[in-house]
C-alpha cells in the first residue's frame, strides 16, 4: 500500500516537473498541448526538453537507488554505496580520457557516454577480480577503495593536463546534470528498469545473505555467485546512469537507508521503494536545480550532495541516539 502511494506521488511530481523551468508552463497550457498541438514553442519546451528530462531523472534515480539497496544488502552495511564497486570513478576516468584525447584513440566510435559506460564496467570487473582472490566482502571493499583512488587520481591528472575548455567539460560532467537529456538517452536508459527488475528478483537471496555467509550456504544460497550477480547488475544500472547524467552523489547511499528506517529491511520492499523514492528525489532535485538560479542551471550533483550530506549525518545521529536510549 505504501509503495502504491509512493508511486502515485511520483506520477504527480512527474506531471508537475513539466510545468517548472526558466519558461513557465501552466496546467491549461499542458492540457491544450495534449488536446491539440497548435504551439510549436510549447511543444518543444514540454515534449522535446522537459519530458525526456523528467523520464531520465526517474530512470537514473531508480537505478542508482535500487543498486544502493542491493549493495548495502550484499555488504550487510547501511553505509555501503554503489560507488564502492568502482563504477562511478571508472566512468569518470574514461569520460575524462575521452574529453582530453578529443575522442581520438578509438573512443570516438562510442562517444563520451559509451566511453564512460565501458570505463564503469571495466573498473567494476577489476574490483571483482582483485576482490575475489580474498573470497570475502572486506577484500572486495578494500579493492573497491583502491580502484576508486587510482581512477580518481587519473581524473585529477587528466584535469591537470587539460585545457580550460576541457577542464570545464570534465568538471561539469563529474558534477552531474540532466541538461543533455534527449529521447535517445531515455531510450538507452530504458535498460535500467530491466536491471532493477533483475535486482528485485534477487530479493530473497539478499534477505538470506544478511544472516551471514555460512547460514546462506546452508539455505542454498551461494554468497560468491550472488556477489558476482549483484555487483554486475549494479554496475550496469549505475554505469548507464552515470554515463548519461554524470556522477549523482549520495543518492544510492541515502535513499535505501531512509527506506529501511521507514519501511523495514525486507528487500522485497526495500528495492522497489528505493527505486521509486530515488527517482522522485532526483526529479525534485533536477527541478530545483533548473529553477533556483534560472536561467542559469545548477548541476544536480551539487544539489544532491549539499542536501544528501547533512541529511545523512542527521540519519546517523538519530540512529545513534536510538541505540543510546536502548
Amino acid at each position: 500500500m505504501k509503495i502504491a502511494a509512493l508511486a502515485l506521488v511520483v506520477c504527480v511530481l512527474a506531471v508537475a516537473s513539466l510545468l517548472f523551468g526558466s519558461a513557465d508552463v501552466s496546467l491549461k497550457d499542458l492540457f491544450r498541448l495534449l488536446s491539440h498541438n497548435d504551439d510549436p514553442g510549447l511543444s518543444t519546451i514540454v515534449l522535446d526538453i522537459r519530458l525526456p528530462r523528467t523520464l531520465l531523472a526517474l530512470l537514473v534515480g531508480a537505478g542508482v537507488s535500487a543498486s544502493g539497496a542491493a549493495i548495502q544488502g550484499m555488504f550487510r552495511n547501511p553505509l555501503a554505496d554503489p560507488a564502492l564497486i568502482g563504477v562511478s570513478a571508472g566512468a569518470a576516468l574514461f569520460a575524462a580520457i575521452y574529453v582530453v584525447l578529443d575522442g581520438s584513440q578509438g573512443l570516438s566510435l562510442i562517444g563520451m557516454t559509451g566511453s564512460a559506460f565501458v570505463g564503469g564496467l571495466l573498473t567494476t570487473w577489476i574490483v571483482l577480480v582483485v576482490g575475489g582472490r580474498g573470497g570475502g566482502l572486506s577484500t572486495i571493499l578494500l579493492a573497491g577503495i583502491a580502484i576508486n583512488a587510482i581512477a580518481l587520481s587519473g581524473v585529477g591528472m587528466l584535469s591537470y593536463l587539460s585545457t580550460d575548455m576541457q577542464l570545464r567539460s570534465i568538471s561539469f560532467w563529474a558534477l552531474g546534470s540532466l541538461n543533455g537529456a534527449t529521447w535517445v538517452s531515455v531510450l538507452l536508459a530504458l535498460a535500467i528498469p530491466v536491471v532493477v527488475l533483475l535486482i528485485f528478483l534477487e530479493s530473497r537471496n539478499l534477505n538470506v545473505i544478511t544472516l551471514g555467509d555460512e547460514e546462506a550456504e546452508h539455505l542454498g544460497v551461494s554468497h560468491q555467485k550472488l556477489r558476482v550477480r549483484i555487483v554486475s547488475l549494479c554496475a550496469v544500472a549505475v554505469g548507464i546512469g552515470v554515463a548519461l547524467t554524470g556522477v549523482i552523489a549520495f543518492l544510492g547511499l541515502v535513499v535505501p537507508h531512509l527506506v529501511r528506517m521507514t519501511l523495514g529491511s525486507n528487500h522485497r520492499t526495500v528495492v522497489p521503494a528505493s527505486a521509486l523514492l530515488g527517482g522522485m528525489l532526483l526529479l525534485v532535485a533536477d527541478v530545483i536545480s533548473r529553477t533556483i538560479l534560472a536561467p542559469t542551471e545548477l548541476p544536480v550533483g551539487i544539489l544532491t550532495a549539499l542536501v544528501g550530506g547533512p541529511f545523512f549525518i542527521y540519519l546517523i545521529m538519530v540512529e545513534q541516539k536510538g541505540r543510546l536510549v536502548l
